[in-house]
């Protein structure tokens, strides 16, 4: 997973996959998803980002712990 903020647009896109993505359906008012052309979620992106998030701050709770190994 990468996040991208665009300090331009104040957009914030949450990349879940690197599959391209085929089509975008707004779900909410500023908050798009992007899905592949098997309809799987590749992103979101969230328009005016500073306005709805805290963006000083990003913290992952319980993520699984993967080594180059695997």
């Amino acid at each position: 997973m990468k996040l991208h903020y665009y300090p331009e647009t104040d957009s914030l896109y949450i990349e879940l996959s690197e599959a391209p993505g085929s089509q975008a359906r707004e779900i909410v008012e500023g908050l798009v998803v992007d899905l592949d052309a098997d309809g799987n979620v590749v992103g979101f992106d969230i328009d005016h980002a500073s306005r709805k998030l805290d963006l000083s701050k990003v913290e992952t709770i319980a993520l699984p712990r993967v080594t180059a190994a695997e």
